[in-house]
């Protein structure tokens, strides 16, 4: 089964291409946040980001740098978020894995997720159950 990521890298879906090389593809997000909204995807089908191959993490990594710089220069955009939704409980939609590079413009109603403070002794407990498990 291919998801809608597979089939644009295919030319079956029409896209807005911002960037291609032999690992990575990029091209503009159908729903942007604002314009300029580029999608960073591997070409081989990689659900989630820990199935991803680093070598192909890190030249993920080269083109969201690449397309940053490139906002920031032709879009003239002070700055840009990165944003990862990885697996469906963070909010992933399309199963293939994707960086989402989002201009940001003032006003543009995008805010920061809630934060909230550690309880007494969970801060080290959480961080020893993740020394464990790296």
């Amino acid at each position: 089964m291919d998801c809608i990521f597979c089939k644009i890298l295919k030319g079956e879906v029409p896209c807005e291409k911002i960037y291609e090389n032999d690992q990575v593809f990029a091209f503009l997000d159908i729903m942007p946040v604002n314009p300029g909204h580029t999608l960073v995807i591997p070409k081989e089908h990689f659900e989630n980001i820990e199935e991803l191959p680093e070598n192909i993490l890190c030249e993920m990594s080269k083109v969201v740098k690449k397309i940053g710089q490139a906002m920031i220069k032709g879009l003239n955009v002070k700055g840009y978020n990165l944003a990862l939704n990885n697996r469906t409980m963070a909010g992933q939609v399309v199963p293939h894995v994707h960086f989402h590079v989002i201009p940001r413009v003032k006003g543009d109603g995008l805010r920061l997720w809630p934060q909230r403070k550690y309880q007494e002794q969970e801060a080290q407990i959480v961080a020893e159950k993740l020394i464990k498990n790296l």
